[in-house]
């Protein structure tokens, strides 16, 4: 799962792609600006209109952007945020793409691709790492390091961004259990550290998801513990993965959380609905993971937006159990900067 962090994410549903456009509150349309396809602003080089969202996501699904940006650093980031800030554009960060829908009609507004991956040891056990740095290599260079606490991630295709803003955990492991601080940028571009007591984890949650200022998260800083059997431990849990999700395809991670209180997890909830290999257009349930669904050929965003709704409606008639989204849909209009 990833993978995306960003601004402040509002509270998305997933309807059925008949009525795909009022899922989220919209602002008035992006100001219009001098920028040209390839234009150099402040150092920042912006293309319009031609990057593919299908492209930059794990599900490969997704139209064009107004506006798309990479950035390597710290500066970038803040100078890009800015600019999108002060002219009033909408703005999405992503990392590795994963965790998240776009629609085929694209985004009206900016999406900043983060790049930031410096990692440094600042002490035995404690590393700090830039946000864009993959959260798996990280997971597999701390466990050879012989350090645990982060052996789950060698098996979690994120960034460390979008797994810490979403508190990514496997085998009885979260991201935030070793985390000691974070640093993040406002939607005003101020740089902001958070200490480990400023911070409050849960099943798939974070602070991060209720800051109203949040624009992205920059770095984090954890904190490990020394142990002899971090690498075993590390490959174990890839092995796990290998055999019980569908590697390879085109997903985009868990596609709901475990319900809490239940008992049982969400994929099985979805097999006992009989919905594995369950097909609208191009989006399947796999039938290797039933929490996983496959883009298969060509799925549209309408189609796995179907998918989504239907498998929740039948898992809700059979168990009475209202399963709730991991993933994250992005409206074309949506907005984080209210």
């Amino acid at each position: 799962m990833e993978a995306l962090h960003l601004f402040k994410i509002p509270s998305m549903s997933f309807p059925p792609s008949s009525n795909p456009h009022v899922l989220l509150p919209t602002r008035p349309t992006t100001r219009t600006t001098s920028l040209s396809v390839f234009d150099d602003w402040n150092g920042l080089k912006f293309i319009r209109g031609k990057k593919m969202l299908k492209d930059l996501t794990t599900w490969g699904i997704g139209g064009p952007c107004n506006y798309f940006l990479q950035v390597s650093d710290q500066t970038q980031l803040v100078s890009a945020i800015r600019y999108c800030h002060e002219h009033s554009i909408r703005y999405i960060i992503i990392g590795k793409g994963s965790n998240c829908l776009f629609d085929d009609l694209g985004f009206d507004g900016c999406v900043i691709l983060n790049r930031i991956e410096f990692l440094e040891r600042k002490e035995a056990g404690m590393y700090k790492v830039g946000s864009g740095f993959r959260f798996n290599r990280l997971g597999i260079h701390c466990s050879n390091q012989g350090f645990s606490g982060l052996e789950f991630a060698g098996a979690i295709p994120a960034t460390v961004g979008g797994a810490t803003y979403m508190n990514a955990g496997a085998n009885a492991q979260e991201t935030g259990d070793v985390i000691d601080s974070v640093d993040v940028v406002t939607v005003q571009g101020k740089l902001q550290r958070l200490e480990k007591n400023d911070l409050n984890f849960g099943y798939r949650s974070s602070t991060f998801q209720d800051m109203k200022d949040l624009a992205a998260i920059v770095a984090v800083t954890f904190q490990l513990q020394e142990s002899g059997s971090a690498r075993t431990k590390q490959q174990e849990c890839l092995e796990r993965r290998r055999t019980t999700q569908p590697l390879g395809e085109r997903t985009a991670g868990s596609v709901f959380r475990n319900p809490l209180n239940v008992g049982i997890a969400a994929a099985e909830l979805i097999e006992k609905a009989g919905l594995k290999g369950f097909k609208i257009g191009g989006a399947v349930v796999s039938n290797v993971h039933a929490n996983f669904f496959v883009n298969v050929g060509n799925s549209t965003s309408g189609d796995m937006l179907d998918l989504i709704a239907l498998v929740k409606d039948k898992v809700d008639q059979k168990f009475g159990v209202q399963l709730t989204e991991e993933v994250l849909y992005f409206h074309p209009h949506c907005t984080g900067l209210d």
